[in-house]
């Protein structure tokens, strides 16, 4: 039998390009859709005349449906995802969210494609009742005028659209909401990189003693890690064996306090660390820890404990230094 053909929009991104690497490995037809053109894309220089690229905004409807023709479906991953922008540009995080979303599901129905998978997210449920958090969690805006909220409400519009096209249009349609996932090379706007960096700078800046390292918030608060590689797994696993309609939460359910993922990348440099709090900015979740029962039911196993994983990245990181933009801030 054929193997399927997948579009992954937003394939050139960290979560994207790791998931449109595994497809090629195991043997899928893989066509990436991203904004950039190819030779900026280099999370996948190394998979050469293997790949399919469309260079495209994925708000291009037209540019969507032609990209999706003949493939058997859709993994949608575009999406704007760096917590930075939330605040600083919500109209583009939600007019990238709602109208690729739309582009997507036009795309799915104009050629008859059976399947689409969707990237959701953890912050489509926000601050939860109870934890570990699994998928009947209600989706939430605590505030609509918290700009931060720009990226969970695409995401919510984004998951009841996929699954009401899907009751009639789709064949199959998965959700997937990945966790905190992090590893070499994820970019450099999330909280993982900027503490690598930051904690290389101030190792030479104070050679003795314990480093003083600032962060925001109390250090109390809590995220589920996930290994690139895991996610990947999970993902599959889904694809594979999971229901139609089905919404899974990817992740692991090692709960680490933010003050312990310092003091880990301290590890890193053989340093000890004395965590400084600072005010959190408004919106932020306290505790974030996925059940993912769901998902080992169909087989899925974290591989990486964050102490497994974490030296991976840092060590990617602290070799890439040179390339960071100036973003370390607490």
């Amino acid at each position: 039998m054929t193997a399927k053909t997948y579009l992954v929009t937003g394939g050139a991104g960290f979560i994207g390009a790791a998931l449109v690497r595994r497809l090629l490995e195991d043997g899928y037809g893989v066509r990436v859709l991203a904004r950039c053109p190819l030779d900026q894309a280099a999370r996948l220089t190394s998979l050469g005349a293997d790949l399919e690229y469309v260079e495209a905004d994925v708000r291009d409807a037209d540019a969507v449906a032609k990209a999706a023709k003949g493939v058997d479906g859709i993994l949608h991953f575009a999406a704007i995802t760096a917590t930075d922008k939330f605040y600083d540009t919500p109209d583009q995080v939600l007019d990238v969210g709602v109208k690729g979303m739309l582009s997507v599901l036009d795309a799915c129905m104009e050629h008859d494609i059976g399947e689409l998978v969707l990237a959701s997210s953890s912050e489509a449920y926000q601050t939860p009742d109870k934890v570990p958090t699994d998928e009947t969690e209600p989706l939430t805006v605590p505030d609509p005028m918290n700009p931060r909220y720009s990226y969970a409400s695409s995401k919510i519009i984004s998951e009841l659209m996929a699954i009401n096209f899907g009751r009639n249009h789709i064949g199959r349609v998965l959700v997937c909401r990945p966790h905190n996932v992090y590893g070499p090379d994820m970019g450099w706007s999330h909280v993982l990189p900027h503490f690598i960096l930051r904690m290389k700078r101030l190792a030479g800046e104070t050679p003795d003693g314990p480093i003083p390292f600032p962060i925001m918030g109390t250090g109390r608060e809590t995220r589920a890690f996930e290994y690139i590689d895991d996610f990947v797994d999970g993902t599959m696993i889904m694809m594979d064996k999971g229901e139609h309609l089905g919404i899974y939460h990817i992740g692991t359910d090692e709960e680490t306090a933010i003050a312990d993922a310092a003091k880990l990348i301290g590890d890193f440099y053989g340093r000890t660390v004395e965590v400084k709090p600072s005010p959190a900015p408004e919106g932020g979740t306290p505790r974030r820890c996925p059940d993912i029962s769901k998902l080992v039911a169909l087989g899925y196993r974290p591989r990486f404990g964050l102490a497994d994983g974490l030296p991976i990245m840092a060590r990617w990181y602290d070799e890439n230094a040179d390339a960071a933009p100036n973003i370390d801030t607490p």
